[in-house]
Formats: C-alpha cells, structure tokens, sequence
C-alpha cells in the first residue's frame, strides 16, 4: 500500500509523468489513487502539492513539444510582472503540433524563435513577449509592461522602440504605439497609469523617479512625477499607512521638508484614480498656482486607455 511519505524527494512538489513515476517504482495503479492528482494526461503531483504557476508551467512542459518557449502574457508573468490573465496559459512553438491540455494554448509559428532559460524554464525575449502581449492587453497596459520590463533591467526603452519598428508580428501595431512612452526608473504600475492619464489629458509630461534638492543642494526627496519648474510633485500611494505607523510618520516629515522648501505636494491614491478627471485637475490646478499658463486640461478615458492622440 502506497503512503505519501513514500514518494521519493525528487518527485515532491513536482509535477512528473508516469514514465518518470515507474523509474521510481510507481504503477500506474497507484497513480490513479487518493493520492495523487492528474494534472494532464500522463502527468501528475503529490495530492496536497500546491499548484503554483511553477507547479503548472513543469506540467504543461512535460507534455509540450521540446522547442516550446513560455510567451505572451504568461511569459510576461514568468518574468515577475503582474499583467493579464493566469489562465489560459500561453506557449509558442516552431512545430506544428497541437494540444488539447486544459488552460494552455499552443502557439504555432513559422519564424524561427529566439528566448532563453529565465528560472530554468524556456522563455521568449522580452521583446518579443511585449510583441506578443498586444492582442491581449489594452495599449496603456503595454507601457505598464514596458516600464517595468525596463525597471527590472531586461530592456532599455530603446530596445522596444528598435524590435517594433523593425518585426511584422500580430500585435506590432499597437507596440509601436506604445512604445515611444516606456520611461526608465519607474517603479510601479499604478505610477504609469498616472502618468499616461496626466499626459493623454493634455498636461506636460513630468520628469520620473528623480532627486529633489533645495537650493542649497540638499536632497530632500526622490520624486515619482517631478514638475521641476513648477516644484509640483506627483505621487502615487498603494501603501496602506494605517498598518504601518513608522513609514506613516516617515512620510509626514518628508512632506514637510518638501512644503518647507516651495514644493507642492499631490498624493493619488487607488481610491482617487477612480475618479480621473479629479486627479487631472488637482495637478492642473497646483502647476498654475506656480505659473503654468496651459489650458484646462480634458479628460478623456479613451485617450487615456488606448495613447490614441497622447
């Protein structure tokens, strides 16, 4: 009779396939008990294994072609940044074989693809997962993926401008659209949403994530979106303070500092760009206190959401 503790620590928190079972002495009869769970045909995992993205994407490459490479949105998660869907999960490939596995779909392409090994798993270029994201993503999520792709360090905004400019892929159109507004050094997601919303309604686009100093030289803060000339500084804020007193009182003293040396101070929080009409006008309002002769900005969501006009 089979027991848990009986399955060799090789084959613990994996997903394996029956051949792999039998090299360790597990029948086919014993796979099909309680305690196991058939992932795919052919490939299972210990019951109670959590099934991770690490845990799906070894089962889903078992039973894949050999030249599989994760891509689109799912490669784009390999790599850490949180965009799209879970499910289904994105595969491509140069064969022209095709899968009925539950959650993964198998691209099939013509051109030869180029990727490398990211956590020991086959992964398209970043580049090219970008590419590949268009038809899934809308466009400002592009420049969220782009920002954080070069933040990470795996591209230079330069690069994406490069790769959708000279590739004829599905989903290129939309890259070119997006890429000229990848920016370096930001560091969130939401901190892009901001800017793109700023910037789509018609405000000058603000400076990312650089030191602030007074006149004296000293620095008094980094700054998310810096409108130097106007000593306006926008930031975006996912924290929750209240479960965090310290950091809370930090932040208070910085601001101070800021205030004290001529600069305005705007916080957006996740509440707030629920309502981004009143974000634009609050920036609006704090650089023409300082001089900025501008009109009125004009909200507008598709702008925002799809960089048509931005």
């Amino acid at each position: 009779m089979f027991i848990p503790s009986d399955l060799p620590w090789a084959l613990r928190g994996h997903a394996f396939t029956t051949a792999q079972a039998a090299e360790h002495g597990l029948s086919r009869r014993v796979l099909q008990g309680r305690h196991f769970i058939q992932v795919h045909r052919g490939v299972h995992v210990l019951a109670g294994t959590e099934l991770t993205m690490d845990v799906l994407v070894e089962a889903d490459l078992l039973q894949l072609p050999d030249d599989t490479y994760l891509s689109h949105v799912t490669g784009l998660q390999w790599l850490g940044i949180d965009i799209g869907s879970k499910t289904p999960r994105h595969y491509s490939t140069n064969t022209t074989s095709q899968t009925s596995m539950r959650d993964v779909v198998l691209h099939r392409r013509q051109q030869p693809l180029r990727g490398e090994q990211v956590r020991g798993r086959p992964t398209l270029t970043p580049e090219r997962l970008l590419v590949d994201s268009a038809a899934m993503l809308p466009a400002a999520a592009l420049v969220q993926v782009g920002d954080q792709l070069v933040r990470r360090g795996f591209l230079r905004p330069d690069d994406i401008v490069r790769f959708a400019v000279t590739r004829h892929l599905d989903g290129v159109r939309a890259a070119r659209r997006a890429a000229p507004h990848v920016r370096e050094r930001v560091d969130s997601m939401p901190e892009t949403d901001v800017r793109l919303l700023l910037v789509s309604s018609g405000l000058p686009e603000p400076a990312v994530n650089v030191e602030i100093r007074d006149d004296d030289g000293t620095f008094l803060a980094r700054g998310d979106l810096v409108y130097r000339r106007h000593m306006v500084l926008v930031e975006y804020d996912g924290r929750h303070h209240a479960e965090d007193s310290a950091q809370w009182r930090k932040d208070l003293h910085r601001r101070e500092r800021l205030e004290a040396a001529g600069w305005t101070v705007i916080v957006v929080t996740a509440v707030d760009m629920q309502a981004p009409a009143s974000v634009v006008r609050r920036v609006w309002h704090a650089l023409r206190r300082s001089g900025y002769v501008g009109d009125l900005p004009v909200y507008d969501r598709y702008r925002w959401k799809t960089l048509r006009r931005v």
